[in-house]
This record gives C-alpha cells, sequence and structure tokens, in this order.
C-alpha cells in the first residue's frame, strides 16, 4: 500500500496555524511591520485576522509567503543531527 506524499510545505497546515506560528515567531508589532495588514496593526488577534485572511487572497498569499520563508530560516539555522550509528564504538570492528 502506497502512502501518497504531498510536495506542498502547506499541505496539511492551517491558516490558523501558520498565523499563531507567525505570531510565537515575530509577535503582532514585527508581524504588522512585515506584512502592512490593518488586522496585524489595530487591536489584533488570531480571530479577527483569520476573518480578514479567508476573504482576500492576495493578503494570504503574503501570510504563507511569510510562513513558508520562516519554515527556511528555520531549517538553515538548525543544522541536522549526526546520525546515530549503534555499531560505532563495536569492540568487533571489521578491517
Amino acid at each position: 500500500m502506497n502512502a501518497h506524499i504531498s510536495k506542498d510545505p502547506l499541505h496539511g497546515v492551517t491558516l490558523e496555524m501558520q498565523v499563531n506560528a507567525l505570531v510565537d515567531r515575530y509577535g503582532w508589532a514585527e508581524l504588522a511591520q512585515r506584512i502592512s495588514i490593518n488586522c496585524f496593526k489595530n487591536e489584533p488577534s488570531v480571530k479577527s485576522s483569520l476573518k480578514f485572511l479567508r476573504r482576500t487572497p492576495w493578503a494570504r498569499a503574503e501570510v504563507e509567503a511569510l510562513y513558508l520563508d520562516s519554515l527556511h530560516d528555520l531549517a538553515s539555522n538548525n543544522p541536522p543531527e549526526p546520525v546515530f550509528d549503534p555499531w560505532a564504538n563495536s569492540r568487533n570492528k571489521k578491517k
């Protein structure tokens, strides 16, 4: 049985998850500077932002682009962990 794996990085990520992640990373003030939208500037809340973003395609595209950029930044800042090799310290190493 083959499971279909989507190549879309936003697959399974809701708009609410994106907004919450951006707010956690940048805060409302910096988010309003990065994306000039009134719902991020005046009395910001996740609920009001979602309402606006769902009705405004260009604003949603801006949020999705910033979210993807923030994922890329996180990936480049965190080097991959070394692969654990259970046989690295084995006494019976083959030569």
